[in-house]
Protein backbone atom coordinates (compact mmCIF):
# COMPACT_ATOMS: atom_id res chain seq x y z
CA UNK A 1 0.00 0.00 0.00
CA UNK A 2 1.53 3.59 -0.67
CA UNK A 3 1.90 5.81 2.39
CA UNK A 4 -1.53 7.77 3.31
CA UNK A 5 -1.58 11.70 4.39
CA UNK A 6 -4.35 12.16 6.65
CA UNK A 7 -6.07 14.36 4.09
CA UNK A 8 -6.04 10.96 1.97
CA UNK A 9 -7.87 8.74 5.22
CA UNK A 10 -10.55 11.26 6.15
CA UNK A 11 -11.51 11.63 2.30
CA UNK A 12 -11.82 8.38 1.74
CA UNK A 13 -14.68 7.12 3.94
CA UNK A 14 -17.63 6.07 1.99
CA UNK A 15 -20.35 5.09 4.75
CA UNK A 16 -20.08 8.05 7.18
CA UNK A 17 -20.73 11.81 7.36
CA UNK A 18 -17.56 14.52 6.48
CA UNK A 19 -18.46 15.83 9.73
CA UNK A 20 -17.58 11.79 11.24
CA UNK A 21 -14.89 11.37 9.07
CA UNK A 22 -13.35 14.92 10.08
CA UNK A 23 -13.40 13.90 13.96
CA UNK A 24 -12.42 10.19 14.18
CA UNK A 25 -8.76 9.66 15.30
CA UNK A 26 -6.25 8.31 13.16
CA UNK A 27 -4.55 5.68 14.58
CA UNK A 28 -1.35 5.96 16.67
CA UNK A 29 1.80 6.18 14.49
CA UNK A 30 -0.05 7.12 11.33
CA UNK A 31 2.91 8.42 10.03
CA UNK A 32 5.49 5.24 10.65
CA UNK A 33 3.05 2.07 9.63
CA UNK A 34 4.51 -0.47 7.80
CA UNK A 35 3.31 0.94 4.64
CA UNK A 36 5.13 -1.71 2.14
CA UNK A 37 3.56 -4.41 4.18
CA UNK A 38 0.10 -3.35 4.29
CA UNK A 39 -2.97 -4.48 1.95
CA UNK A 40 -4.98 -2.04 3.59
CA UNK A 41 -5.05 0.69 6.82
CA UNK A 42 -6.95 -0.66 9.47
CA UNK A 43 -7.42 0.02 12.82
CA UNK A 44 -9.57 0.57 16.36
CA UNK A 45 -10.62 3.82 17.54
CA UNK A 46 -8.51 3.88 20.86
CA UNK A 47 -11.05 6.28 22.49
CA UNK A 48 -14.41 3.96 21.34
CA UNK A 49 -13.23 0.64 21.16
CA UNK A 50 -16.32 -0.19 19.67
CA UNK A 51 -15.29 2.12 16.36
CA UNK A 52 -13.25 0.32 13.78
CA UNK A 53 -11.98 1.33 10.30
CA UNK A 54 -10.24 0.34 7.02
CA UNK A 55 -9.06 2.11 4.50
CA UNK A 56 -8.15 0.80 1.19
CA UNK A 57 -7.23 1.22 -2.77
CA UNK A 58 -9.88 -0.39 -4.72
CA UNK A 59 -8.58 0.19 -8.39
CA UNK A 60 -7.37 3.42 -7.52
CA UNK A 61 -8.99 5.50 -5.71
CA UNK A 62 -9.30 4.76 -2.01
CA UNK A 63 -12.37 3.44 0.11
CA UNK A 64 -12.52 3.98 3.62
CA UNK A 65 -15.21 2.04 5.37
CA UNK A 66 -16.40 3.07 8.98
CA UNK A 67 -16.66 -0.28 11.22
CA UNK A 68 -18.54 -1.13 14.32
CA UNK A 69 -16.90 -3.97 16.77
CA UNK A 70 -19.82 -5.88 18.07
CA UNK A 71 -19.14 -6.90 21.41
CA UNK A 72 -19.46 -10.74 21.86
CA UNK A 73 -19.04 -12.60 25.40
CA UNK A 74 -15.16 -13.85 26.06
CA UNK A 75 -14.17 -17.50 24.91
CA UNK A 76 -12.02 -19.73 26.41
CA UNK A 77 -8.66 -19.57 25.98
CA UNK A 78 -9.02 -23.36 23.91
CA UNK A 79 -12.15 -21.87 21.64
CA UNK A 80 -10.55 -20.70 18.07
CA UNK A 81 -12.21 -18.08 15.77
CA UNK A 82 -10.88 -17.53 12.10
CA UNK A 83 -10.57 -14.01 10.42
CA UNK A 84 -12.48 -13.91 7.11
CA UNK A 85 -10.03 -11.87 4.98
CA UNK A 86 -6.69 -13.55 6.31
CA UNK A 87 -7.89 -16.61 7.53
CA UNK A 88 -5.75 -16.44 10.37
CA UNK A 89 -7.28 -18.77 13.49
CA UNK A 90 -6.95 -17.02 16.53
CA UNK A 91 -8.14 -17.80 20.42
CA UNK A 92 -9.80 -15.50 23.25
CA UNK A 93 -11.45 -12.48 21.40
CA UNK A 94 -8.55 -12.33 18.52
CA UNK A 95 -11.72 -12.02 16.29
CA UNK A 96 -14.58 -9.66 16.11
CA UNK A 97 -17.71 -9.49 14.04
CA UNK A 98 -17.48 -5.77 12.21
CA UNK A 99 -20.23 -4.38 10.43
CA UNK A 100 -19.96 -1.62 7.96
CA UNK A 101 -23.69 0.38 7.69
CA UNK A 102 -23.54 0.00 3.63
CA UNK A 103 -23.27 2.80 1.18
CA UNK A 104 -26.52 4.90 -0.67
CA UNK A 105 -29.86 4.10 -0.01
CA UNK A 106 -29.56 0.78 1.72
CA UNK A 107 -27.50 2.28 4.23
CA UNK A 108 -29.75 5.02 5.07
CA UNK A 109 -32.43 2.24 5.66
CA UNK A 110 -30.39 1.17 7.99
CA UNK A 111 -28.63 -2.05 6.59
CA UNK A 112 -25.24 -3.11 7.02
CA UNK A 113 -22.82 -5.84 6.30
CA UNK A 114 -20.56 -7.83 8.46
CA UNK A 115 -17.55 -9.66 8.67
CA UNK A 116 -15.41 -11.53 11.29
CA UNK A 117 -12.01 -9.56 11.48
CA UNK A 118 -9.21 -10.06 13.14
CA UNK A 119 -9.77 -7.90 16.11
CA UNK A 120 -6.68 -5.42 15.74
CA UNK A 121 -7.42 -5.76 11.91
CA UNK A 122 -3.94 -6.76 11.38
CA UNK A 123 -4.39 -9.18 8.57
CA UNK A 124 -1.44 -7.89 6.26
CA UNK A 125 1.16 -8.81 9.05
CA UNK A 126 -0.04 -11.97 9.84
CA UNK A 127 -0.24 -13.03 6.45
CA UNK A 128 3.37 -12.16 5.67
CA UNK A 129 3.99 -13.47 9.44
CA UNK A 130 5.73 -9.91 10.67
CA UNK A 131 3.25 -10.76 13.82
CA UNK A 132 2.34 -13.58 15.28
CA UNK A 133 -1.76 -14.63 16.50
CA UNK A 134 -1.18 -14.68 20.19
CA UNK A 135 -1.84 -18.54 21.28
CA UNK A 136 -2.40 -19.61 17.47
CA UNK A 137 -0.83 -22.58 15.56
CA UNK A 138 0.12 -21.86 12.22
CA UNK A 139 -1.93 -23.49 9.58
CA UNK A 140 -0.26 -25.36 7.04
CA UNK A 141 -0.58 -24.32 3.42
CA UNK A 142 1.01 -24.77 0.27
CA UNK A 143 0.25 -21.63 -0.94
CA UNK A 144 2.71 -18.88 -1.85
CA UNK A 145 2.99 -15.55 -0.17
CA UNK A 146 2.30 -13.77 -3.10
CA UNK A 147 -0.73 -16.31 -3.58
CA UNK A 148 -1.94 -15.30 0.11
CA UNK A 149 -1.74 -11.83 -0.23
CA UNK A 150 -3.97 -12.30 -3.06
CA UNK A 151 -6.49 -14.27 -1.13
CA UNK A 152 -6.43 -11.20 1.57
CA UNK A 153 -7.31 -8.90 -1.09
CA UNK A 154 -9.85 -10.53 -3.36
CA UNK A 155 -11.61 -11.35 0.56
CA UNK A 156 -11.35 -7.93 0.91
CA UNK A 157 -12.72 -6.41 -2.18
CA UNK A 158 -15.53 -8.84 -1.62
CA UNK A 159 -16.34 -7.18 1.33
CA UNK A 160 -15.97 -3.65 0.00
CA UNK A 161 -17.86 -4.46 -2.94
CA UNK A 162 -20.64 -5.32 -0.01
CA UNK A 163 -20.32 -2.79 1.45
CA UNK A 164 -20.62 -0.38 -1.94
CA UNK A 165 -23.77 -2.08 -3.24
Amino acid sequence: MRPLTERDVRTSFVNCSKGEATRLDLPRGFADQPWDDLDFLGWRDPGAPERAYLVAERGGPLVGVALRVTSGGSRGFTSRSMCSLCLTTHTSGGVALMTARRTGEAGRQGNSVGQYLCADLACSLYTRRKKEAPGAGVVDETLTLEEKVARVRANLHSFLDKVLG
